[in-house]
Order: C-alpha cells, then sequence, then structure tokens
C-alpha cells in the first residue's frame, strides 16, 4: 500500500480504533457498581487522569480524522463548501437531538431535562470543526487550535469569577462551573446539579480536540510512503504528550474542565494509539484479531445510542421488586470479588451490544446520522 494515493481507501485501522473507542466507553457507562469499581474504570474526581478520563477526547479525535478524509474526497469530485456545511448542520442536529433524547429517557420533562451531553459535545464539536475545516487551510487549522486555547486560557485565569476571584480550578469554584450555573441551571448532570462536564467554556478546547484529529487527516493523505507518515505520527505523538505533561506544571490536568494540558496529552495518546493501528492493520496486514473492533467502529454512535438506552432499561424494569441490574450483578455475578463484578457487569453490556453490532455488520445495516 506504500504507492498508493494517500486516504484513497477505507483504513481499516480507523474502524478498529473506534470500534476499541466505543466499546470501552460501554464498558465504563455501565459498571455494575460504582461504588466497587476499579479505579482505572473510573473518572478521575477532579485533577489527574485514568483509562476512563481517555475514551471520549480519543472519539472527538477520531471525529476529526474521519471528517478529514470524507470532506476530502468530498471537494475532489466537486462538492461545494456550502453543501458540504449543511449536511454538516444536519448531522450535528440529529446527533444534538439523540443526546437529548437519552438524557431523558424514559421520563421527558423540559423542567429538568439534562441540555449538555456526549452526544451534544459531539455534535458541537463536529460542526464547528468542520466549519474550521471547510473554509481554512492546515495554517487556519493550526491558528483556530491556538485561539480556542488561548482564549479559553484567559477565560479560567484572568476572569474575576463571583466568589472565588480570578484563576481558581477548584470543584467548588471556577469560571465553567459559574457560566453553567448561569445557562443550565436545572439542566445539568443529576451526578452534580451545579456543573457540568459537558459544559459551555470546556467545549472550546474540546472543539481542538477534533481539529487535532484533522490535522492528522492531513498527515494521512500526505502523499509519501506509510512508513514516513506514521514514523511522524509517533513524533507527534510524543511531542504532544511531552507539551501536556510539562504544562500541567502551570494547569492541571483536569477532564472536567478540558484543559489545556489535558487536551494536549489526549490528543498525543489518541495520536499514537492510532498510529500504532496504522502500523499493525493497514501497513503490516495484521488482522486476525482486528474484526471485532471494526463491526463496533462501522455503526459507532447507533451502538452507544443503544448502549444508552439498555442501560437505563435494566435499572428501571423491576420483575418483582428487583431490577434487572441487579438480578445480574447481585444475583448472577455475585459469586465473584465485588470490583470483578463490577467490571464484569459492563463486559456483559460490550458483549451483549457487540452481538447487536454483529447482525447489524453481516446484513450491511450501517446507520449514518
Amino acid at each position: 500500500m506504500a504507492d498508493e494515493k494517500a486516504g484513497a481507501a477505507r483504513l481499516e485501522s480507523l474502524d478498529v480504533f473506534r470500534g476499541a473507542t466505543i466499546a470501552s466507553m460501554i464498558l465504563v457507562n455501565n459498571l455494575g457498581s460504582y461504588k466497587d469499581a476499579y479505579a482505572q474504570l473510573l473518572h478521575a474526581d477532579w485533577h489527574g487522569w485514568t483509562f476512563t478520563d481517555v475514551i471520549f477526547p480519543s472519539f472527538l479525535w477520531i471525529v476529526g480524522v474521519a471528517l478529514t478524509l470524507s470532506f476530502a474526497r468530498r471537494i475532489e469530485r466537486g462538492d461545494g463548501r456550502r453543501l458540504l456545511l449543511l449536511h454538516t448542520l444536519r448531522r450535528a442536529a440529529i446527533i444534538f437531538g439523540l443526546g437529548l433524547l437519552l438524557n431523558g429517557f424514559p421520563h421527558y420533562d423540559p423542567a429538568t431535562i439534562r441540555i449538555p451531553g456526549v452526544l451534544q459535545r459531539i455534535a458541537v464539536c463536529y460542526l464547528i470543526a468542520a466549519a474550521i475545516f471547510l473554509y481554512t487551510q492546515v495554517r487556519g487549522q493550526v491558528a483556530a487550535i491556538v485561539i480556542l486555547h488561548a482564549g479559553y486560557w484567559m477565560l479560567m485565569m484572568l476572569y474575576p469569577t463571583p466568589g472565588c476571584g480570578a484563576g481558581s480550578l477548584s470543584k467548588e469554584c471556577n469560571f465553567a462551573r459559574y457560566i453553567d450555573g448561569l445557562l443550565f441551571s436545572g439542566h445539568m448532570w443529576s451526578h452534580t446539579k451545579t456543573w457540568d462536564p459537558e459544559g459551555v467554556v470546556s467545549t472550546l478546547p474540546a472543539i481542538t480536540t477534533t481539529l487535532f484529529g484533522i490535522l492528522t487527516g492531513h498527515l494521512l493523505r500526505w502523499k509519501r510512503t506509510e512508513a514516513r507518515r506514521t514514523a511522524w505520527m509517533f513524533i507527534g505523538a510524543g511531542t504532544l504528550v511531552l507539551a501536556g505533561t510539562v504544562l500541567s506544571a502551570w494547569m492541571p490536568i483536569n477532564k472536567n474542565l478540558w484543559t489545556t494540558p489535558y487536551t494536549l496529552l489526549m490528543a498525543g495518546l489518541s495520536l499514537g494509539a492510532f498510529a500504532l493501528c496504522y502500523w499493525l492493520i493497514d501497513i503490516q496486514g495484521r488482522r486476525k484479531w482486528t474484526r471485532p473492533f471494526a463491526v463496533y467502529g462501522m455503526n459507532a454512535i447507533t451502538i452507544y445510542v443503544l448502549s444508552g438506552v439498555l442501560g437505563d432499561a435494566l435499572t428501571l424494569l423491576k420483575p418483582g421488586g428487583v431490577s434487572l441490574q441487579a438480578m445480574v450483578h447481585n444475583g448472577l455475578l455475585a459469586v465473584l470479588a465485588p470490583k470483578a463484578a463490577s467490571a464484569a457487569y459492563g463486559l456483559l453490556h460490550v458483549l451483549l451490544l457487540y452481538g447487536v453490532a454483529h447482525v447489524m455488520y453481516r446484513r450491511k445495516w450501517f446507520v449514518r446520522v
């Protein structure tokens, strides 16, 4: 494949990376007990990071890579920017709407429904990153990354937030929480009620996570040997990880605030993981282990939505007064140690939804929202 036109063929490595990311997301979102869970399957309480904190930025990064490869091909065949922007707006609206449906399921109360969310952030980042891609070149996209982070840093570190002043990044008082309270009072994450991990201000650097994926897409289309493109991906990954680690001395790594060091670190980890997949799968042709992940990756958003509905349904359905979730976790899995039982319950979700994804794959049902 080294002499193939860059970006001409579908990248199986991208489907595999996307599938592994979605499977991981389903696992950590459906643990049997969060009180008894392994630490790496939980988000860091505030500053710091765990395996779980890598998952969401990886998906946003993947969105950027896929966007570049898809749009570049469509532009080459003559599709105009206006058409592509309208297509993006439609997709973003659908994804945002699906997020609201998941947030409200099964009781939709307009007075309390959570407005931000994972799918909502994906929709916003996809829309804005796509617009930047369509109307700028690589230098403009790099400039957008710098401008978004500079604006975010100034808001978080310089604005005199009521109650705590400028520069506070504590859970109890920070600029992002202040803005969430102004815009989403009564419509935030039920676990916090006073701030939202997918709030407005932290979406600014999250957009750059998608832009870092876009830059990787450009690299994949670079007309050089695959070995050279892979080498540059590993160099870029190391540079971003180092930059995020160094900057964490001045601003902490924090997923809830999506701080600049967190953004750089996660972009580097995503790039490094993908580069490894790209080298093994698309260049070396080592595909025997990849099919389950590729199957997951072909219907990622659909499977994610189904996982949310399934998780809620198992908790809400209570034949005999005991939820199905409790029957499985506290009954069938009670022979395991508490932490293992919690993880096993999540793995059962992954396996069950893989069955759904496999049927869809075999029947060539690929849902494109």
